[in-house]
């Protein structure tokens, strides 16, 4: 029995049987294949009529084992915080913001109270993407906030994102092809 290997991490794919790997694609002896799985235990399917299907399904389980969390800390931050309403997060990662002053907590408040929350607060973390933002700017705008307020909003939206990001809670990230409203001080 060969084994012939794929790329690194790709693990194997065989025919458990006599005949020499040149004659595989004649021979009427199934594929098999080898492989880690995420646990890192080994493992093995048969039941392969072509190489291309064997090397399909590594291919298959390569991807699922790229796209799994590194490590079982962060499936578990993932599993926390993602369901976790927005309103709940948010107030978690206001407690870990000791640099703001007084005035900034009182701004960040009222934010949070007559924007952010109406809009966001009972959405899951889990469940933020990029028209979701879109929408909370475009319900801003159609509510009549000013532009100063928009900006501020949307800044305070994406501290929240961002930390979120970092987290693990988003494979992409939900501010990317978002464009942020346009506040120019020289304009009043």
């Amino acid at each position: 029995m060969a084994a012939r290997a794929l790329a690194r991490g790709m693990d194997t794919f065989f025919k458990d049987c006599e005949h020499p790997e040149s004659r595989w694609s004649k021979c009427p002896h199934q594929y098999k294949i080898r492989y880690r799985n995420a646990g890192g235990k080994q493992t093995e399917e048969s039941g392969f009529g072509t190489q291309d299907k064997a090397i399909a399904r590594l291919m298959e389980v390569y991807s699922q084992k790229k796209a799994t969390p590194r490590s079982q800390s962060k499936a578990e931050r993932i599993q926390k915080y993602g369901r976790m309403r927005f309103e709940e997060y948010v107030e978690e990662w206001k407690a870990g913001q000791r640099h703001l002053a007084v005035s900034s907590l009182r701004h960040l408040d009222s934010l949070l109270e007559h924007h952010l929350y109406p809009a966001l607060g009972s959405r899951r973390m889990n469940s933020f993407d990029h028209k979701v933002v879109d929408g909370f700017i475009r319900t801003m705008e159609r509510n009549g906030a000013g532009l100063a307020t928009q900006s501020n909003a949307f800044d305070k939206l994406r501290a929240v994102l961002l930390d979120a990001h970092r987290l693990g809670i988003f494979s992409d990230n939900p501010l990317d092809g978002v464009k942020p409203p346009q506040y120019d001080l020289r304009v009043r």
